[in-house]
Parts: C-alpha cells; structure tokens; sequence
C-alpha cells in the first residue's frame, strides 16, 4: 500500500559524512531506510521498478573499492539512465511526427492524373 508522500529529511552532509566514517554498518542503515521510505511512498505500479533499481545500485556499490569509486561508477549508471530517458523521448516525438508519404509517382499512377 502507497503511504502518503512525506518530504525527508536528512542530517546535513557533513553529519552523514562523519557518520559514515565513525560507523559504516550504521550509514548503511540510514541509506535503506531513506530509499525504502521513499520507495513506499511511491505509487504501487512504480514500486517494482524502483526496487529492482535499488538492488542494481546497492550491488555496484557492493563491488566498489572506495567512495570515488562509487560515485564514478553511480554516475555513469546515471548517465546511461538519462540517455535511455531521452531516447524514449525522442522516440515518442518521432513517432508523433511520422506522416504517411506518398510518392508523386505513386500517385500519379494510382488516380491517373499529375
């Protein structure tokens, strides 16, 4: 079930940043629980996809070295998302301009006259 949307709130980076430093287990608690808090205040048709989201992030992030690493590799996942993103998009824009085109030949041919 939906539960109502509720902005979060977050400690300010620097709390998350000493946080994940002074206590990693703990940090990644934190990150669950934001996502899934977020996840179920998505709409139901949307929860699926974006827990198969999450599970493809938490398992770059499991295969990281580092930070840097993380936020390397996050971004590129990003931008490979984005570029899907406006693929659909110009797709869809393509095919809403799509006419039927009619060769002058054709046409002459088929009424006889031109």
């Amino acid at each position: 079930m939906t539960a109502p949307h509720k902005p979060q709130v977050l400690p300010s980076f620097d709390d998350m940043v000493k946080m994940a430093k002074r206590d990693p287990e703990a940090f990644e608690r934190f990150r669950h629980e934001m996502a899934k808090e977020m996840i179920e205040s998505a709409s139901e048709e949307m929860q699926p996809r974006l827990w198969a989201q999450q599970s493809h992030i938490d398992r770059v992030i499991h295969n990281c070295k580092n930070p840097n690493h993380t936020n390397v590799v996050l971004m590129n996942e990003l931008q490979k998302q984005v570029a899907k993103f406006r693929e659909a998009l110009q797709g869809e824009a393509a095919l809403a301009q799509k006419a039927d085109v009619v060769s002058l030949k054709t046409f002459k041919d088929r009424d006889g006259f031109y």
